[in-house]
C-alpha cells in the first residue's frame, strides 16, 4: 500500500520534481508519502526527505531536517496544517487561479483563526481596483460568485489591498437606496437574480451597508482598502466632459463633496483594514485650475483627517492624475497631518494619447521618455524635503495581450515599479460590468478575472506582476542589498539550477548576482562563478574562467551586452516564444536609436532588494 497527496479540487497530486521543487501535477507517476498521523512529518517514501514550510505565502519544500515546521496535523478533515516558524497555524494550499504549480501554505480557511495585525515594518500597497462607482453602486461581480469567493481569491493572486471606487452621492443622496433598487432601478433584473443566487445576504441592504459587507470580507481575508471617490454622480468614468471632472463641474459641487468625504471617513472610524480614501479619482476637464486645486485639497484633506485621523489621505494631481509640477514651487499647506499623505498617478500605453509612439519609435527610447515624463510631473515628490509616498493607483492593459502598444508598455512599466520599489494598484479586478455605458454584462479586457469570474483572465499576464507584488526594499531594513536580474517582459529572474545551467524563472528564490560596472564580470553571490557567453544564439553558462566572455556591460539602458569569442557585441537574450526557460545571447537590438524592432526580449535590469 502507497499513498497519494491528493488535491480534489484541480485533481492534481503532490509531486516531486528532480530538482526537489514540490508541485502540483498529474496524478498519474506522482510522488509517494507516508504519514503516521497528527504531529509527525510527511514523509516521501523511502527518502529521508521531509514536506517542509518556513512562513505564510511561500512554497512548501522538501528538507532532510525534520523539525518542527516538518512536522503535520489534519486540521479538519479535508487539510493539513503545520505551525511556521513564527507560530502560526497554516495550510497546505494549490489554488488554479494562480499562475505557478507551486504548492504553498497560507492562513488555514474554515477555522478560528485571527488576521495578524501590523507589524510597524514598511507595508507596500499591492493592489486591485474594484469599481463600485458606476450606476448600481455595487462592486463588480457579485451576481456571478459569492463575496467571500471574490475575497479569497483577491487575496490568493499576491493582493493585500483592493482601491474601492464609490460615488458621492451614493453617501449623500441615495444613502437609503437598497441593491434591489438599485438594480432594478437600472433594469438589471438577470443581475439582480444572479445577486440572490450568489449573495442573497446582500440584497435587502442599502448600498452603503453592502460597501461595508464588502470591506468588512475583504478584511476577513488579509486584503485592506484604499476608498477611491472616482465620481459624484455614479457612471463610467472618465471623461473631460463629463461633468465630474473638477470641482465646479454640473454634478462636482464642492459643499456636497465634503459632505460626502465627512460621512465615510466617519463611517469606517473603526475599521482598521480601511487604510486610505483619495479626495478624488483623475481631476481634469476645462475648470482645472492649480489655485482651486491647493484650496480644495486641503479641505478635503482637513475634512477627512478631523473625522478620522487614521486614514491615508491620497491626492490626485491635475490632468488626469498625472501632473504635480506645480507642488515644486509650492507646497500644501498641510504640515500637521505629513505623514498621513500619499499622491496618486495614474498611467496606461494611451496616457497623453502615447499609444502611436510604441508602435512607431524606438522602444528604448520610448521606454526612458517615458519614465523621464513620470519622474518629472509626479516622481520627483519621492524625494526633498516635502516628500511623500507615490501611489500609482491605475496602470494596466489588455489581457488578451494582443495590444502591441499595451504588451510593450508594460514591459516597461513593470521595470519602473521594481527599481522604485512603488506602491501600486493594477486595472483591474473586475471580469465585467452588470452595466456599462448602457451596455449590461459588459466585459472588461484589462479584468484580472475571467468574465465568468471563475478563473485568471491571463496567468501569463498575472505571472508578470510576481515581483513586483513583493516588497523588495525598506529603508529601515538592516539586511545587506543584493540584486536579482530581471527580465520584465516574462517578468521572470535569472536563476541557476543546481546542475548550474542558466534560466529564467520565477523571482521569488532567483539567484542573486553582483556587478561592478561596465567592463566586470556578473558574478553569482557567494560564489567565484561568472555569466558567461561563447556566440550568438547559444544559452549563456556559468564559468569559473572569468576571462573577456565574462565581462558585460549596459549596452543600453535596458540591455547587457557582450563581446563575444569572434568579437561580435551580444545581448542577453530571453524570448518565451523560442523557448521556455533558456536565456541566450543574440545580436543586440535597437542600439542605434532608430529601428524599431522590439528590443524587449534583452531587457535585464538589476533590481536592489534588502528585505
Amino acid at each position: 500500500m502507497y499513498h497519494l497527496l491528493y488535491h480534489p479540487q484541480s485533481g492534481k497530486c503532490l509531486n516531486v520534481a528532480p530538482n526537489n521543487v514540490v508541485y502540483a501535477s498529474d496524478c498519474i507517476r506522482a510522488s509517494r508519502w507516508s504519514h503516521d498521523g497528527d504531529d509527525t512529518p510527511i514523509q516521501l517514501t523511502g527518502t529521508s526527505l521531509c514536506l517542509t514550510t518556513s512562513r505564510e505565502g511561500l512554497p512548501v519544500t522538501l528538507s532532510t531536517d525534520c523539525n518542527e515546521q516538518s512536522t503535520w496535523k489534519l486540521a479538519s478533515n479535508y487539510q493539513l496544517s503545520n505551525i511556521d516558524e513564527n507560530g502560526m497555524e497554516l495550510c497546505l494550499e494549490y489554488d488554479t487561479y494562480s499562475s505557478s504549480s507551486k504548492v504553498l501554505v497560507r492562513k488555514c480557511v474554515g477555522l478560528d483563526g485571527k488576521i495578524n495585525d501590523a507589524t510597524g515594518e514598511r507595508v507596500k500597497l499591492v493592489c486591485g481596483n474594484w469599481p463600485g462607482h458606476i450606476e448600481t453602486m455595487l462592486p463588480e461581480g457579485l451576481d456571478l460568485k459569492p463575496l467571500s469567493h471574490i475575497a479569497r481569491h483577491i487575496s490568493l493572486m499576491g493582493f493585500n489591498c483592493v482601491r474601492l471606487t464609490w460615488a458621492t452621492y451614493m453617501f449623500t443622496r441615495y444613502s437609503n437606496l437598497t441593491v434591489v433598487q438599485s438594480f432594478m432601478n437600472n433594469g438589471l433584473h438577470d443581475a439582480m437574480s444572479g445577486i440572490a443566487r450568489n449573495n442573497p445576504q446582500l440584497l435587502g441592504l442599502t448600498l452603503v451597508e453592502a460597501q461595508r459587507a464588502v470591506i468588512e470580507e475583504l478584511g476577513r481575508h488579509g486584503v485592506m482598502s484604499v476608498l477611491d471617490n472616482h465620481v459624484s454622480k455614479p457612471t463610467y468614468c472618465c471623461g473631460s466632459d463629463d461633468g465630474n471632472g473638477f470641482w465646479g463641474d454640473k454634478y462636482f459641487q464642492t459643499k456636497e463633496w465634503l459632505k460626502g468625504m465627512d460621512i465615510v471617513a466617519k463611517q469606517y472610524k473603526n475599521l482598521p483594514m480601511v487604510i486610505g480614501i483619495s479626495l478624488r479619482n483623475e481631476l481634469r476637464g476645462p475648470l482645472q485650475n492649480e489655485s482651486v486645486w491647493y484650496e480644495n485639497v486641503e479641505k478635503g484633506a482637513k475634512t477627512i483627517h478631523r473625522a478620522n485621523p487614521n486614514l491615508l489621505i491620497i491626492i490626485s494631481g491635475l490632468d488626469y492624475s498625472i501632473d504635480f509640477t506645480f507642488l515644486k514651487q509650492k507646497p500644501l499647506n498641510l504640515f500637521n497631518m505629513r505623514n498621513k499623505i500619499v499622491y496618486e498617478t495614474h498611467r496606461y500605453a494611451f496616457t497623453k494619447k502615447q499609444t502611436d509612439l510604441f508602435l512607431t519609435q524606438p522602444l528604448n527610447k520610448v521606454c526612458e521618455t517615458i519614465k523621464e515624463e513620470i519622474m518629472n510631473k509626479s516622481g520627483f515628490l519621492l524625494k526633498g524635503k516635502n516628500a511623500a509616498p507615490l501611489f500609482i493607483s491605475e496602470f494596466g492593459g489588455d489581457q488578451r495581450l494582443t495590444n502591441q502598444a499595451d504588451n510593450y508598455f508594460m514591459g516597461c512599466f513593470l521595470l519602473f515599479l521594481a527599481e522604485l520599489d512603488l506602491d501600486w494598484a493594477v486595472w483591474t479586478l473586475q471580469g465585467n460590468y452588470y452595466i456599462r455605458d448602457g451596455v449590461s454584462n459588459s466585459e472588461e479586457m484589462y479584468g484580472m478575472f475571467n468574465s465568468t469570474w471563475n478563473s485568471l483572465r491571463s496567468p501569463e499576464y498575472h505571472a508578470k506582476l510576481q515581483l513586483v507584488l513583493q516588497k523588495l526594499q525598506d529603508p529601515k531594513s538592516k539586511k545587506p542589498m543584493y540584486h536579482l536580474l530581471y527580465h520584465p517582459q516574462s517578468g521572470k529572474c535569472l536563476t541557476i539550477a543546481p546542475n548550474n545551467v542558466v534560466y529564467a524563472s520565477d523571482c521569488i528564490g532567483a539567484s542573486r548576482w553582483s556587478h561592478d560596472g561596465d567592463g566586470t564580470p556578473i558574478r553569482l553571490t557567494g560564489t567565484s562563478l561568472c555569466l558567461t557567453a561563447s556566440r550568438e544564439g547559444l544559452p549563456i553558462t556559468i564559468s569559473t574562467d572569468c576571462n573577456e566572455q565574462s565581462t558585460w556591460k549596459l549596452a543600453s539602458n535596458y540591455q547587457l551586452s557582450n563581446i563575444d569569442e569572434n568579437g561580435k557585441e551580444l545581448c542577453l537574450d530571453y524570448d518565451t516564444y523560442y523557448s521556455s526557460s533558456e536565456v541566450l545571447v543574440r545580436k543586440c537590438v535597437g542600439l542605434d536609436g532608430k529601428s524599431i524592432d522590439n528590443p524587449q526580449t534583452q531587457w535585464f535590469k538589476f533590481v536592489s532588494i534588502n528585505v
